[in-house]
């Protein structure tokens, strides 16, 4: 908390120096902007900042307050983006009304005009909204990246609504370059989220599209959303390969679901072993639905020459503790580390790791043995 509040202070401190946005925060984050906007406004208020707007009105010195519509015709100059980025987060609301009439042309501010969409203040509203509606349509890839993630978190707030209504428009009714940009080129999940919802709605991309969305995003939401509309898709031979092949476990499990569907149970086996706990879970599921027992296959694993290394693990998961049990403690001798790691676990799934094993293995040279072996006896 001391290190963010340290980190907040010098953002405005950097600012009031005139450096430009991207140097002062980190304009991909959407609380970056609303941090910005709310520490200046009180750095002002402290007298901690003493912003200059001569520019503005043709009156220099931080005093000054006393501002009339009239003066938005006196522009001597034309502001740099610290200026205006000031004006903009001012606390007396008619500089930030007229600050705005600055901001056209100056994409590298609209993520303030969305916030100014939002404010108190109903002229100025009322101005920054107008603008946005002006400034959205025609905005870059990149402004729209920086700026829809502004929109949305202010959304939660009482007059943010209507930004957020004119950035669901836009996307709902507008070229699908801008959903696509936003799903593959934004950093903010929460915005990611909101174009897959309007892929999914307008029916803009085929299994295939969706599968890979799926298997390239970080988000758990877009993960899960996106695979099952890839596998509700019935394309199996486009999208199984590429679901199976994705790092995320629950995109690899929809992948392994989605073989059922396409008759082709067998084909799970080898996802009895997977690093997921979520896709073995569905694997098991589907050999089960094709008339296969996926207890044999792990006991077949366990007791052969080269066991996988997750086979012990997996028996545990489903096996039976007076079957299985002998057969994975000699498991924790096996040469592998890996597998007699996944042996103890099982064995602590079946409740039946024993507490003088388990004490011993906390000297084996293998570190998951040994994280293994203390999970089991203070489980």
């Amino acid at each position: 908390m001391a290190h963010e509040t340290e980190a907040r202070t010098a953002a405005v401190r950097r600012l009031g120096r005139g450096l430009p946005l991207d140097r002062v925060l980190d304009v991909t984050r959407p609380k970056a902007w609303t941090d910005l906007d709310e520490d200046v406004r009180q750095a002002v208020r402290r007298g901690a900042l003493a912003p200059s707007h001569g520019w503005l009105t043709g009156v220099h010195g931080p005093g000054w307050r006393g501002f009339r519509d009239r003066a938005v015709g006196l522009v001597r100059e034309a502001p740099t983006e610290a200026r205006l980025a000031l004006a903009l987060c001012d606390p007396d609301g008619r500089i930030r009304q007229a600050a705005l009439s600055y901001t056209v042309g100056r994409p590298e501010v609209l993520p303030l005009v969305a916030v100014r969409a939002a404010d108190w203040a109903a002229p100025v509203r009322a101005r920054a909204l107008h603008l946005l509606r002006e400034a959205l349509p025609g905005a870059s890839a990149g402004t729209l990246a920086v700026t829809a993630p502004v929109i949305l978190r202010l959304d939660r707030r009482l007059r943010g609504g209507a930004a957020a209504e004119l950035l669901d428009g836009l996307l709902r009714d507008g070229d699908p370059a801008r959903v696509n940009g936003l799903l593959f080129g934004c950093r903010d999940a929460v915005t990611r989220r909101a174009a897959l919802s309007v892929v999914l709605d307008r029916g803009l991309y085929d299994g295939l599209g969706l599968a890979l969305v799926a298997a390239g995003d970080h988000d758990p939401l877009v993960q899960e959303r996106a695979a099952s509309a890839a596998v509700a898709a019935d394309e199996p031979d486009a999208t199984v390969p590429v679901l199976l092949g994705a790092r995320f476990g629950r995109v690899r499990a929809a992948g392994v679901t989605a073989l059922r569907g396409a008759g082709r149970h067998a084909e799970a086996e080898p996802y009895l072993y997977d690093r997921s706990g979520r896709t073995r879970a569905c694997a098991r599921w589907v050999l089960r639905q094709g008339g296969g027992d996926p207890v044999a296959v792990y006991r077949t694993a366990c007791a052969g020459p080269d066991v996988p290394d997750r086979a012990p693990l997996g028996l545990g998961e489903c096996g039976s503790r007076s079957v299985d049990a002998p057969l994975l403690r000699e498991l924790t001798e096996h040469r592998s580390g890996r597998v007699r790691a996944s042996a103890v676990a099982g064995l602590r799934l079946l409740d039946a790791a024993e507490p003088r094993r388990m004490r011993a293995l906390l000297d084996d040279p293998e570190p998951a043995v040994v994280r293994e072996a203390r999970r089991a006896l203070w489980s």
